[in-house]
Parts: C-alpha cells; sequence; structure tokens
C-alpha cells in the first residue's frame, strides 16, 4: 500500500469518525424508501410470498375447532 493510499483512508476513517462524534446518522430515516419495489415482478420471491402466505392460513385455528 503505497503512502497517498494510506494517506487517503487515514481521512476517510477521520471524517467518519467526526461524523460520528457529531452525532449525525450515517443512514438516512426513510432508507426503506430506496428499497421499495426491489423484488417486483420477480417470480422467486412472489413464491416466497405465496408459500408464506400459505403456512401463515395452515396454522390459523379452522372454524368448529377447539385449541387449548
Amino acid at each position: 500500500m503505497t503512502l497517498i493510499q494510506i494517506e487517503r483512508r487515514v481521512k476517510a476513517l477521520e471524517q467518519t469518525v467526526h461524523r460520528l462524534a457529531q452525532g449525525k446518522p450515517s443512514v438516512s430515516r426513510k432508507w426503506y424508501r430506496s428499497h421499495a419495489g426491489r423484488f417486483a415482478g420477480d417470480p422467486v420471491f412472489d413464491e416466497i410470498v405465496k408459500l408464506g402466505r400459505t403456512y401463515r392460513k395452515a396454522q390459523r385455528p379452522t372454524p368448529g375447532s377447539k385449541r387449548a
């Protein structure tokens, strides 16, 4: 690693430490907005959702059954 690379890394670390010391969050409070729709149209994800729904439905009590 060259001296210039080390200096750049140290400078980046110093900036990160400074930002953390100020208490500023490094992640946006609304991070989820950048991820919304990430799996839209993905057939594998659609299958995951379908299987999850089927499993949750199977866990519900049926009408007339008695659960302790």
